[in-house]
């Protein structure tokens, strides 16, 4: 046993490590996707390749890159050397979609040895603006297949010995549009589990190879006992709830993702069964992508604060149909699954669990990532561009709180590309960027708002692809508070932009070639109310509508308040 004192400071040591890694991969990457958007992740895992501390990014991340360390410790066990480092993006072994390029290095206590001693992996996982495939940025929301999605790498080592492996880093640059940015991330990533690697021999030399590994042992069933406990607080029984996601963007509509919760004691079992047939379109999410959306619904309604870790899984058990939207056979087209399904997924558990304990949950956020790419040549220097970005939106109302306005949502945990670093960086303007009035659901506490971002097409014709969910159906509310607005996306050409015009209509999934001077307007939805709406505080409606979030009509119709005499009276 390693004191109570040791191990708390082996525990904190641990989670800086993987903050640290983090810090470092968003200072040293290269693409605006990485530095500022910070769509990456880092953890730290043991010699058995169980995770024991996170930073806390990207969600959808976190709790698929176990998959991602099983999958390059089986390929390469025992031969993996100090100063190696693993490549893999395949979602069919380990990965989530292909533009998440997972990194994983092992860590040897002492790696001038002889017969070095494993202790851990360091991992690391980055969305690439692009891997090649048929559309740039590498979110095509035409693909029907994963051959058409970017280039499939297997556990493959992309350092031997701290040295880059030549063939496999040519192979790769040759297959993508943007080779220089993709060198500078891949350099980033290495560095970030370098940093880890200094760390972990700081640890083992103060504490030794064994007290580490008692302490790894422990920090896990730390999380394990205090996640049990929290599963004892739900009564015993089932819970189950469905949503539908709107389409595949390939004709099939209404496809539904259905769960049953089953709490018995101290674990519980998530079902998926009833769930849709795994389609043709790109909305197919690996077990490692559900999974992950569902470790994270759960531990929102338990305790955030449980140390996330391997620990705090093995209380959950996860069935998934076989050949479903939630675990798709090859070739299934996947890159949407890990953007969009993974949101439903977290939709449905949270709702599931909303059922028996509405004040744990929140109402539907806006349930999409509202994904973008540009890509063509820069006619600044005549070089290729590939320009991918996640759009913010709504974040559902809850027990005593409203939504917050324009934020990424559960799976989504990135920032946005500041205009100013997109229009300095690709051929492209930002033409408006504000929230949505009045698209957050009614409720005693109001759904977030969602946002509306305009982008200009300057100089040159442009491939463009949306991938997007909530343009049918919208945001549910809870405990009586209404849904949130949907989502939409509109075309304009050079001479008919009007920021509040309705142009041409975009379907959600859809890819399109835009003239110089396009403009592509992309308003996404905000996210349900929580609780009745007539229960709502005067003063807060009256506050939202000074604001500009609501106007009066929506005061009067939703709230039974007209914030235009409350003013007058005030006055």
């Amino acid at each position: 046993m390693v004191d109570s004192v040791t191990l708390e400071v082996i525990r904190n040591g641990c989670v800086a490590i993987a903050e640290e890694m983090n810090a470092n991969l968003i200072r040293t990457g290269y693409s605006p996707n990485i530095k500022e958007r910070r769509d990456c992740s880092c953890a730290l895992f043991d010699a058995d390749g169980e995770m024991i501390s996170q930073a806390e990014n990207m969600p959808v991340h976190l709790g698929a890159m176990p998959f991602s360390v099983a999958a390059a410790v089986k390929e390469f066990a025992g031969d993996l050397e100090p100063g190696d480092a693993v490549l893999l993006n395949d979602p069919f072994r380990g990965g989530a979609h292909l533009p998440d390029l997972t990194l994983v290095s092992p860590i040897y206590a002492d790696p001038e040895a002889e017969d070095p001693t494993l202790v851990a992996y360091a991992a690391n996982r980055a969305h690439h603006a692009d891997i090649g495939g048929s559309t740039a940025g590498s979110v095509a929301a035409d693909s029907t297949e994963i051959y058409q999605e970017g280039l499939r790498i297997p556990p493959v080592k992309l350092f031997a010995g701290g040295e880059v492996v030549d063939d496999v880093m040519e192979m790769i640059l040759l297959n993508v549009r943007t080779p220089d940015e993709r060198r500078g991330d891949l350099r980033a990533q290495e560095a970030a589990n370098e940093t880890a690697r200094e760390r972990v021999h700081e640890l083992v030399a103060k504490y030794g190879v064994d007290e580490l590994d008692a302490a790894f042992d422990e920090i896990k069933d730390y999380s394990e006992r205090r996640m049990r406990a929290e599963l004892e607080a739900f009564p015993d029984g089932t819970y189950t709830f469905e949503d539908v996601l709107d389409d595949d963007g390939r004709g099939n509509t209404d496809l539904p993702v259905k769960v049953a919760v089953t709490v018995e004691g101290d674990s519980v079992h998530v079902d998926f069964a009833g769930t849709a047939d795994q389609t043709e379109g790109p909305i197919n999410a690996v077990l490692a992508v559900t999974s992950s959306a569902t470790y994270y619904a759960i531990r929102c309604v338990t305790d955030p604060d449980i140390p996330p870790n391997h620990g705090c899984y093995r209380p959950i058990d996860i069935d998934t149909p076989d050949g479903s939207i939630v675990d798709p056979n090859p070739p299934a087209a996947v890159v949407g699954g890990n953007l969009e399904t993974s949101q439903r997924v977290t939709d449905v558990v949270l709702g599931a669990f909303g059922t028996e304990a509405p004040e744990r949950v929140t109402a539907a956020g806006q349930g999409t990532m509202n994904n973008i790419t540009f890509g063509g040549t820069d006619p600044r220097d005549d070089t290729p561009y590939a320009f991918y970005e996640t759009q913010g939106g709504g974040f559902g109302g809850r027990t005593g709180k409203d939504g917050m306005d324009g934020v990424h949502v559960h799976m989504s945990n990135t920032m946005n590309t500041p205009a100013e670093v997109l229009e300095t960086a690709y051929p492209l303007r930002v033409r408006r960027y504000a929230y949505r009035p009045d698209s957050g659901g009614a409720g005693e506490f109001r759904g977030g708002l969602g946002l509306q971002r305009d982008i200009e097409v300057r100089e040159h014709t442009a491939r463009f692809s949306l991938l997007a969910e909530r343009h049918q159906h919208a945001p549910y509310g809870l405990a009586g508070g209404e849904s949130g607005g949907r989502g939409a996306a509109y075309h304009f050409d050079s001479e008919a932009y009007d920021d509040g015009d309705e142009g041409e209509r975009l379907a959600q999934k859809s890819v399109h070639d835009l003239d110089p001077g396009s403009v592509v307007s992309v308003r996404t939805p905000g996210a349900g109310g929580f609780g009745d709406p007539t229960d709502r505080d005067p003063a807060a409606v009256l506050r939202d509508y000074r604001l500009g979030k609501i106007t009066r009509a929506y005061a009067r119709d939703h709230h039974d308040v007209d914030p235009v005499e409350e003013e007058t009276d005030g006055d």
